[in-house]
């Protein structure tokens, strides 16, 4: 099969967030796209089918299946416009979270996701204890929010992903398909956040796009604004534009690619 790696939210090369898309025919058993995922070991792999005038989209982390994914998906749009469908700029997924929606402008990606407003939520006795602080908040969504005081407390942090990973239980979060993100105002941005998934295998994702379907309701709310700019501080970090659309989340960015392949899986394998 035809196999991508695509750099997203960024303009250069080991930065942002790698995306694997891998582009099939038909489907693959479950088993041998999460192979393919934990092989190709980043925090996700995103996988492709036509239908008709869409395309059907899946994502895998690592370890399992999960239900969003916004970087894979603008990657997933980068192929397609530049390899695929290389005479339109609009192009529609079908997926767990209903339909998504990228399109390109120049070299600019916009990406059309659902908002996932979050709501306030206890202060969880694991993520103070994960993050070695007891000056948060915490707001609840598909993903857990912690509003902390600062850019550089952000940046700092070096949480325990172990402890980390109970707060599953104390939020009572029905599996693993969930992630931690923190966030604080932004210095030369609006605001700033990181983002950690270990019940998902991936102790910290570069920039992640799912993230900011919650990011953009609360800091619009918060700013009182609903165009903002956004920076994610990982190691290899990145850059978004958010646009609070009511129900919707708006996301821009740029993606560059890294690498073009063919992936061979052998009959003895899949037996």
């Amino acid at each position: 099969m035809k196999y991508y790696v695509v750099d997203v939210f960024t303009e250069k090369t080991f930065s942002g967030n790698p995306a694997g898309i891998c582009l099939l025919d038909e489907w693959q058993p479950d088993e041998v796209m999460q192979s393919i995922a934990m092989e190709n070991n980043l925090s996700e792999t995103a996988f492709l089918v036509k239908r008709g005038d869409h395309y059907d989209l899946r994502w895998f982390t690592p370890a399992l299946e999960i239900d969003l994914c916004g970087h894979a998906t603008m990657a997933s749009g980068f192929i397609l416009f530049n390899f695929v469908e290389t005479s339109t700029s609009r192009i529609s997924f079908h997926t767990q979270s209903g339909i998504l929606v990228v399109e390109k402008d120049g070299d600019m990606l916009r990406m059309d996701l659902p908002s996932r407003p979050a709501t306030k939520a206890p202060k969880y006795t694991s993520i103070g204890v994960a993050l070695g602080t007891e000056q948060y908040e915490v707001f609840d969504s598909a993903d857990i929010l912690v509003v902390l005081d600062s850019e550089e407390t952000v940046k700092q942090m070096q949480p325990n992903f172990e402890v980390l990973k109970n707060v599953k239980e104390e939020a009572n979060k029905p599996d693993d398909s969930f992630g931690v993100i923190i966030t604080a105002p932004g210095s030369d941005c609006d605001f700033v956040s990181r983002y950690f998934a270990p019940n998902a295998g991936v102790d910290e994702d570069p920039v992640t796009g799912r993230a900011h379907c919650v990011l953009t309701p609360y800091w619009s709310k918060r700013l009182n604004k609903t165009s903002m700019s956004a920076r994610q501080l990982s190691k290899r970090g990145g850059y978004i534009l958010c646009e609070d659309a009511g129900d919707r989340v708006k996301l821009g960015g740029k993606a560059v690619l890294y690498l073009e392949g063919t992936i061979i899986i052998y009959s003895s394998i899949m037996s």
